[in-house]
């Protein structure tokens, strides 16, 4: 990897703030290669040069992929002044890695979220023409029918746009509906939006899979774990 500032290593390892880095730097309790280093702005390579806090390897890593079973009523947002976001649920360490959201979530959905700091990742995941399907499973008020899959199939008209060919998959028909969707564009509300048009109101929402990544149902409303790097290419992958 390229060269970088000593405090900005040290902090990126989530374990300190950038100030208190820059501290522990000045008091020299930062080595890098044996040596106590004192000034923050010297640059090193953390693939390359041996960086010990207090006598404990940083466990510096430049790029972060997390999964989250996002719980009811948390915004996909990286902050708001108000109300609980997706990243308030992280430990403080972790607040500290510039992780956001890939993709939204609405706030009243729940099921698969991608955190990360890698735009180029996230940028992917969210990219329509990147053909990264993404799976809900999803209750409406009425009974779905053939007619529904196929305006799903074909694109439905909104307002302000019209959505790209999905699938809907009833899983019963009769009673209100339950189904898997799959799209792969992610717009606010889009799946409401779309089963709304068709007179079928959502009444829940759960995503269920981004490409071929799976929730962790081990994973209770509100939890999260760092995927492998096996996991997060497993994005790009058909389900």
């Amino acid at each position: 990897m390229s060269l970088q500032r000593l405090d900005k290593l040290v902090a990126a390892s989530g374990k300190y703030t950038r100030s208190e880095a820059t501290a522990m730097i000045r008091r020299g309790e930062v080595l890098v290669n044996g040596a106590a280093v004192r000034s923050g702005a010297e640059k090193f390579d953390a693939d390359r040069d041996e960086i010990l806090v207090r006598g404990e390897a940083i466990g510096w890593k430049p790029l972060r992929y997390f999964i989250m079973n996002k719980p009811d009523g948390v915004l996909s947002a990286t902050e708001d002044r108000s109300e609980t976001t997706v990243i308030d649920l992280l430990t403080p360490e972790l607040r500290r890695l510039g992780l956001a959201p890939a993709g939204r979530l609405d706030k009243n959905s729940e099921g698969l979220l991608l955190l990360t700091n890698d735009g180029a990742f996230a940028h992917r995941v969210i990219s329509p023409n990147k053909m990264v399907y993404k799976k809900y499973y999803v209750e409406t008020e009425g009974v779905l029918t053939e007619e529904d899959c196929r305006a799903v199939e074909e694109g439905i008209a909104l307002k302000d746009f019209t959505t790209l060919p999905g699938r809907l998959e009833i899983l019963q028909l009769s009673g209100p509906g339950k189904a898997y969707i799959f799209i792969r564009e992610g717009k606010f509300h889009q799946v409401r939006r779309m089963l709304g048009s068709r007179q079928k109101p959502v009444t829940y929402l759960k995503r269920l899979a981004i490409g071929g990544l799976k929730l962790d149902e081990a994973l209770a409303p509100g939890q999260f774990r760092e995927l492998t790097v096996e996991e997060a290419e497993a994005v790009f992958q058909p389900e």
